[in-house]
């Protein structure tokens, strides 16, 4: 790696500036990639190279890296009234006009929604929510959350502990005792030689409900689970999995919130995860391509008998005690409110339907090269599961970082993509062409390629 030049911006970076989800130390040593302009679907690092973002930065710029209609949306609120607040009966005409607009589109009937500015946000204020109503209908035992192994719902103290992210627990001393974890849905990996996706999903909903019947139904309040689940891979469930799972979770009596923070507005082929697998919860939080990702928003979709308990709670202590100050920004608003337009305007559920069909075969080919044990995806998502030995599904040794040095390959390469593990996250803006996709699955080649190459000099790939 070049040396880094004194009194750069990388020199600067390093010195002042602290990187979230980052090897701190080899940041201090190495540095990283700074970006400094973005059009379309591509980045433009400080030295012009240029790179097809395939993550749509974190799963976000659903609409690209240059929609000016975004832009002067927010000039326009600038403007007009930069900020207010909705606390104590106050507020601005846009929260009002967004919120009619998401239960409008929403895959269940909603009642109500709550405005925050991150996707971590809206899932902690839904485990809140979740602990106020079971205090409200006089159920103040079942307190209890469960989330999944590999599961992601952001970084607040609750929203980490219902992740199933080791590395996000480690030193941090969570999860909290209140969460608690079931199995992870990756079926390629995870499946028993000859057991079926439906057979698979008939596991997972078993180990459900031997979780909850161990914990004490009493106690269990609330499940979480991504449509498809994204941090940990891009993991597509198995087939019958969100029916069986639901099944255990009515029969328990334990809420569903669904998280929809990563495939909400169109990542599925649909406007909502919720709809491409039949998922009917009683929460559903929502960000990123709320605005695509061109303003911090969130919201959290409520039904009604949550919200008539929050209506008792606050009237049993005199006010409804949660909010942020910056939730429901009049600008993250009104950026979010043209950011719907712009989806129904150009029919970009339809764009993405239509260019699907390319997107996953063009990874789908990959499933022949040495490297490649699965690929997997809906919609303009997936995941390209890297093994050792496809045959058994024998991955690399954890410390060869195969994963890392293929999304470092491709960055070489003018691609970015995400390494989890040893699986490959796609998540494109919902813009992409098909002649794009096209030039998506050249880079990703030539990277899987000098991966392979490097893998057998160095010995890794001798069994191969």
């Amino acid at each position: 790696m070049n040396a880094i030049r004194p009194n750069s911006a990388m020199a600067r970076d390093i010195a002042f500036h602290v990187h979230q989800q980052t090897d701190l130390k080899a940041h201090r040593e190495h540095g990283g990639t700074l970006y400094t302009k973005g059009k379309g679907i591509y980045v433009y690092d400080e030295n012009g190279k240029e790179y097809i973002e395939a993550m749509a930065g974190l799963w976000c710029a659903s609409l690209g890296f240059s929609e000016k209609r975004l832009a002067d949306a927010a000039y326009k609120q600038l403007l007009e009234l930069p900020y207010y607040h909705t606390f104590f009966g106050n507020g601005h005409v846009l929260a009002g006009e967004l919120a009619e607009r998401l239960i409008a589109m929403a895959p269940v009937p909603f009642s109500k929604v709550l405005f925050q500015c991150s996707g971590s946000e809206c899932n902690d204020a839904a485990v809140k929510l979740i602990w106020y109503y079971h205090n409200a209908i006089g159920k103040p035992e079942k307190k209890k959350i469960i989330g999944r192994e590999r599961g992601y719902h952001g970084n607040t103290i609750a929203s980490v502990s219902i992740s199933g992210q080791p590395h996000m627990r480690a030193g941090f001393d969570i999860p909290l005792p209140q969460f608690k974890h079931t199995e992870n849905p990756n079926y390629y990996r995870f499946h028993k030689d000859g057991e079926s996706e439906e057979q698979y999903a008939d596991r997972m909903a078993e180990a459900l409900e031997k979780l909850i019947l161990a914990e004490g139904p009493e106690t269990v309040a609330a499940f979480f689970g991504e449509p498809v689940q994204g941090g940990g891979g891009a993991i597509t469930p198995p087939r019958t999995y969100w029916a069986k799972i639901q099944a255990v979770l009515k029969k328990y009596d334990v809420l569903f919130v669904a998280d929809e923070v990563i495939c909400g507005f169109g990542r599925t082929g649909n406007m909502w995860g919720c709809q491409t697998y039949d998922m009917k919860p009683d929460m559903l939080s929502c960000a990123k391509a709320l605005s695509a990702s061109y303003q911090p928003i969130s919201a959290l979709m409520i039904s009604e008998k949550i919200y008539e308990a929050m209506v008792s709670q606050s009237e049993t202590h005199g006010t409804f005690g949660h909010g942020f100050t910056y939730g429901g920004h009049p600008v993250a608003c009104a950026v979010a409110i043209e950011t719907l337009k712009i989806y129904e305007e150009r029919d970009i559920i339809g764009h993405v339907k239509s260019v699907s069909p390319a997107f996953l075969a063009m990874l789908e080919k990959f499933r022949d090269h040495p490297l490649v044990g699965d690929v997997r995806g809906v919609g303009l998502i997936a995941g390209v599961e890297l093994m050792a030995d496809k045959v058994g599904r024998e991955p690399f040794p954890a410390a060869r970082k195969v994963g890392i040095t293929v999304m470092n390959k491709a960055a070489e390469n003018g691609l970015i993509v995400r390494a989890i593990g040893d699986r490959i996250a796609f998540t494109p803006p919902l813009i992409i062409t098909e002649a794009q996709i096209a030039e998506m699955g050249s880079r990703f080649g030539r990277a899987l390629d000098a991966t392979w190459a490097e893998l057998k000099a160095d010995g890794t790939a001798k069994a191969a």
